[in-house]
C-alpha cells in the first residue's frame, strides 16, 4: 500500500536482546514451554536418538493441585510417551524420578505406558521414588537407584477421609491389588517379600509400611541396579545397540 505524501515509511523493529523474534507465534516460544512442560524445547528429539522424560515432584492426577506445590501432571507425560513411541528417530527412552509419590490411578496410567512401549526404556530414581512412584520405577525394561535415593513403599490411603461403606473399602483393596500386581511382575521382588515391606509397623511414625534406601532396593529386587545417569545412559545405548541389530526383545507382561 502506497504511503500519503510526507509520511515517511516505518522501519520495521528489531526485538531486545535475549528476546524470541518479533515473529514466533503468540503461545509458542521458550517461555510457554518452561511453564508448560519444564522445558524451552518441545518434543523435537532431533539432536538425540534417546528421549528424556523426568516424574519431579507430586504426580497430578484428576484434582488440580494448589500453585505451591511442585508437580508433574500426567496430562503431560501421556502425549509426549506417545510421540517417543511413534517418532521413528527417537530408539529408547530414559525416564528420571524424584518424587513423592500422588495420583494412584494417574501414576498407574503413566507405569502402564511405559511399561507397553516397543522401545528399550531404562528408569532412573535420584532423590527419592515413593508410593505411586514405585510402580514408574519398575515399569521400564531396566531400571537405576542413586545410591542415596529412597523408596517408600506403604498401602494405598485417603488422605483425612474415611467412607463407612464396603463398597468404597473393596474398591481400595482392589486398587491395593493392582499395584501389587504391576509392581511384581515388572521387578524381580516376590508378591510376599513386598507385602512385607508394605504391611510393616514401627518403621514409619504413626504409620505402616518401610523406606528403603538404593542399596536395599536392590537387595529385595525392586530395582535392578545402583547406578546414575552415566550408568543408565551407557545401559540404554547398549539396550539400543540390540534393538537396532534385531536381538532385542521386549518382554510382554502377561
Amino acid at each position: 500500500m502506497d504511503m500519503p505524501p510526507g509520511i515517511p515509511p516505518v522501519a520495521p523493529q528489531s526485538p531486545p536482546p535475549g528476546m524470541p523474534p518479533m515473529d514466533l507465534p503468540i503461545g509458542k516460544g521458550p517461555a510457554d514451554n518452561i511453564e508448560a512442560l519444564g522445558t524451552p524445547s518441545v518434543p523435537d528429539t532431533g539432536a538425540s536418538n534417546i528421549y528424556c522424560i523426568s516424574v519431579i515432584g507430586q504426580v497430578e492426577g484428576h484434582v488440580v493441585l494448589p500453585p505451591q506445590n511442585k508437580t508433574t501432571k500426567y496430562e503431560h507425560i501421556i502425549p509426549q510417551l506417545v510421540a517417543a513411541e511413534q517418532d521413528k528417530k527417537i530408539e529408547g527412552v530414559l525416564i528420571i524420578l524424584n518424587t513423592v509419590g500422588g495420583d494412584v490411578e494417574a501414576g498407574l496410567a503413566l507405569a502402564e505406558m511405559i511399561s507397553s512401549l516397543s522401545k528399550p526404556t531404562v528408569t532412573l530414581v535420584l532423590g527419592g521414588g515413593h508410593s505411586i512412584g514405585v510402580p514408574i520405577a519398575t515399569a521400564s525394561d531396566y531400571s537405576f537407584i542413586a545410591d542415596t535415593a529412597t523408596m517408600t513403599i506403604h498401602p494405598i490411603r485417603l488422605t483425612g477421609l474415611v467412607i463407612g461403606v464396603p463398597q468404597s473399602f473393596e474398591y481400595m483393596e482392589k486398587m491395593q491389588e493392582r499395584v501389587i500386581r504391576f509392581v511384581t511382575t515388572h521387578s524381580n521382588v516376590t508378591e510376599d517379600q513386598f507385602r512385607e515391606l508394605m504391611l510393616k509397623t514401627g518403621e514409619l511414625a504413626r504409620d505402616i509400611g518401610t523406606t528403603v534406601v538404593g542399596r536395599d532396593a536392590v537387595k529385595y529386587g525392586l530395582i535392578n541396579e545402583i547406578g546414575g545417569i552415566g550408568q543408565a545412559l551407557k545401559k540404554l545405548n547398549e539396550m539400543i545397540g540390540n534393538y537396532r541389530e534385531g536381538i532385542y526383545k521386549k518382554e510382554v507382561i502377561q
